[in-house]
């Protein structure tokens, strides 16, 4: 293989393999069982993050002046879950810097210069020649590819990021609707705490099925 296909194959694998074994560090089958990741300051995905977490915190507070021990026993039912997706929204924001910074490892117009100046060059290219620049147009466009990949990774965890702090600001405004509305548990706020508790379930169980489907994605086989 030609010197310079080589190199660029190289920093290819090295950023692919960068990637995996960061996120492998980061991302734990088992909530809480490693360190949660770092997240970059000021991204997107940090103020995301920070929303969830003021919700949770929201929640709690929220949950400790409940008025009724039966109305309170049942919000407070729904902290673990709360905790469990903040950790999860925690493990995906850190994902997230992470792709960003895999990303900045790429400059995209120069491989799209460099993908259309090796496609000239190869149409004109006599045979003895043709076989290195193939070399070389094949390593540039594999760059290309793990580009893509990345970016579609980051586009759909910062999209997921976002809906899921969106729900759990929706579920302390709905609690704390529940809460004004009666001081004791009636068969009308037990249904609406059974439907927020089984709409954050279905939030939480979505962002580890995404979590999941993610590192699928994104740690090859």
């Amino acid at each position: 293989m030609h010197p310079a296909a080589a190199a660029t194959v190289g920093v290819t694998v090295w950023a692919v393999k960068a990637f995996t074994s960061a996120w492998q560090n980061t991302a734990p089958d088992e909530p809480g069982s490693a360190e949660l990741p770092k997240v970059t300051k000021g991204s997107p995905e940090e103020g995301w993050l920070l929303r969830a977490r003021r919700a949770a915190a929201s929640f709690a507070d929220l949950a400790d002046g409940m008025r009724g021990e039966l109305l309170l026993d049942r919000v407070a039912t729904m902290r673990p879950q709360i905790d469990d997706t903040v950790a999860t929204l925690h493990r995906l924001a850190g994902q997230a810097s992470l792709t960003a910074t895999a990303l900045s490892r790429f400059d995209p117009v120069f491989l799209s210069r460099e993908h259309a100046r090796l496609g000239q060059a190869l149409r004109s290219a006599a045979p003895d020649v043709a076989a290195e620049l193939e070399h070389a147009l094949a390593a540039v466009t594999t760059q290309q590819q793990v580009v893509a990949r990345l970016r579609g990774v980051h586009e759909r965890v910062l999209a997921r990021l976002q809906s899921g702090t969106l729900s759990l600001e929706t579920l302390v405004a709905r609690v704390v609707e529940v809460s004004t509305m009666t001081a004791t548990l009636t068969p009308e706020s037990t249904l609406a705490l059974d439907d927020l508790s089984t709409e954050l379930e279905l939030t939480r169980q979505s962002l580890h099925e995404l979590e999941t489907l993610t590192r699928q994605d994104t740690i090859p086989d």
